[in-house]
């Protein structure tokens, strides 16, 4: 590890005056963004439906080659980046706050920001699209088979019961720690060296860590609609009081408690 790197410089004012309002209007602007989109004519574009059966994406999906197939992708990546954003950098502060503090003297020390949130926001998107292909089978599945469309609420009652699951695997825990102490996780994987190359790997080994930990309830919102911004803010509040307050992961086992109850009051409501 560089010299530079191997210690964090005390907080100072410019960090306050600029970087925090900076993250903070970020998030913000991705909230307003989805509270607008969800409200205009084009906010079933956040739910994952058949987008391309009419409107304006129908229109380019006919005049776009291969347009069936990519700008539905295009579109619920858009979707997926911003509501990921929303919900995801707030869970991220202490990482940003650390990274900040440590590369404070660097000349190019807001590009290596830039591309460690790149670096993260490029392991959810991927999640995002993987989770996108599996619901996208799932609903064909269920079109070629009446008697599961019949008992579509079954996916739904199961997303809830693995989330609950989840809750008490190890590997939540593993990964949880990891993003609950940024400082120790910035010095053993940062050296310093080929920086903007290693910020973005910073990004993704953390990201990785971060979906490890938070994947099974961002699939809850496969069950609770994409476009339920309530739910969103609900679940991202979950998020990063398990991840940054202290008491934290005192929540998980209520909260798995909580979801596989649920899910058995579904089985019992529509058995």
């Amino acid at each position: 590890m560089s010299a530079s790197a191997g210690s964090l410089p005390p907080s100072n004012s410019r960090r306050h005056r600029v970087f925090l309002p900076l993250l903070a209007a970020l998030i913000a602007l991705a909230w307003l963004s989805l509270w607008a989109w969800g409200r205009s004519p084009y906010g079933r574009y956040l739910e994952h439906g058949d987008w391309t059966a009419s409107g304006p994406a129908a229109f380019l999906c006919r005049i776009v080659p291969a347009g069936a197939v990519v700008l539905p992708m295009l579109l619920y990546a858009a979707a997926w980046i911003l509501m990921t954003a929303a919900m995801m950098l707030p869970t991220t502060l202490p990482l940003f706050n650390t990274f900040d503090r440590l590369t404070a003297q660097r000349p190019d020390h807001g590009r290596l920001l830039t591309l460690l949130g790149l670096g993260y926001m490029t392991v959810w998107g991927a999640f995002g699209l993987l989770a996108h292909a599996l619901h996208g089978a799932i609903l064909s599945l269920l079109a070629s088979v009446p008697t599961l469309a019949w008992h579509g609420w079954m996916i739904g009652a199961a997303t809830i019961a693995l989330a609950g699951a989840f809750q008490f695997s190890k590997l939540k825990y593993r990964c949880l720690e990891k993003c609950r102490t940024p400082l120790s996780f910035v010095i053993q994987h940062w050296r310093g060296q080929a920086q903007a190359r290693h910020a973005f790997a910073l990004g993704v080994q953390h990201g990785l860590f971060c979906v490890g930990c938070c994947w099974a309830l961002m699939l809850l919102m496969f069950a609770f609609g994409a476009g339920s911004l309530g739910w969103m803010l609900v679940l991202a509040a979950v998020m990063a009081i398990e991840k940054n307050v202290r008491w934290g992961q005192r929540i998980s086992t209520p909260l798995g408690l909580a979801l596989l109850s649920w899910a058995v009051v579904l089985v019992a409501i529509h058995a």
